[in-house]
């Protein structure tokens, strides 16, 4: 029997001046990558900020039964004199308390995380001198360090190349097979969702359409993937 992690049942968001959507019901189970996707505007970043409540919704619920949960953030640049090393970014994943040391077992998850995310022999460079992938990698990996039941991953392809985005999700695909653990991604990279989703939340003019990733049409999308990706600037989104 699937469990299910997230339950959303009739959500709407509303702002004075703008509806952004309505009535949306989804439920996510365990191991499950479900894709968030839209056109630029239609609400993405919204229902991650009303999932992470950061928002307050105007009407239904969502019960969150993941009891933790990793976030990798889009692209951040980190200035070149950046003092941390790789390997102490990532353990700040794991900082619990005010000792300025880590446990066997925290020391335990460091070096398996750092394994499983290709960054081991990158562990004592400095985190400003490290290219933008092996940043978002780092990344990644300080949001897996305490093995979470739950990721979320907010346009955190978005300023990659292509190898490096395939990459990342590949790690992300990998790590989630191996630990079953559940995915939400929010882009407007069509490809990537179509390659590595299992589900899709289609936010579009209001309302939210879910179902099988096989199954999303992609031509009810105002804008193709292909210029979608094209698009390199970033967006101001709702």
């Amino acid at each position: 029997m699937m469990e299910t992690i997230i339950s959303i049942k009739n959500l709407a968001v509303n702002f004075p001046d703008k509806q952004v959507f309505n009535d949306i019901n989804l439920e996510i189970n365990r191991g499950d990558f479900l894709c968030v996707v839209g056109d630029n505007g239609a609400g993405k970043t919204t229902f991650l900020r009303t999932l992470l409540k950061q928002l307050k919704p105007n009407q239904g619920k969502i019960v969150n039964h993941a009891q933790t949960m990793g976030y990798v953030p889009q692209f951040r640049n980190i200035d070149s004199e950046y003092p941390l090393s790789l390997r102490n970014f990532v353990a700040l994943g794991l900082t619990t308390s005010m000792r300025p040391w880590l446990s066997r077992l925290e020391k335990h998850k460091l070096t398996n995380i750092l394994a499983e995310t290709e960054l081991t022999s990158l562990a004592n460079i400095r985190l400003g001198t490290a290219s933008g992938g092996e940043k978002q990698k780092a990344y990644l990996a300080q949001a897996l360090v305490n093995q979470p039941e739950l990721l979320i991953l907010d346009e955190s392809t978005a300023n990659l190349d292509n190898v490096m985005k395939y990459e990342l999700l590949d790690l992300v695909a990998h790590y989630r097979q191996v630990h079953e653990l559940t995915v939400i991604f929010v882009t407007h990279d069509l490809p990537l969702a179509k390659q590595y989703g299992t589900h899709y939340l289609l936010i579009q003019n209001g309302r939210g359409v879910t179902g099988a990733m096989a199954n999303l049409d992609t031509t009810q999308l105002m804008a193709s993937g292909e210029n979608q990706i094209a698009c390199g600037e970033e967006h101001l989104n709702v």
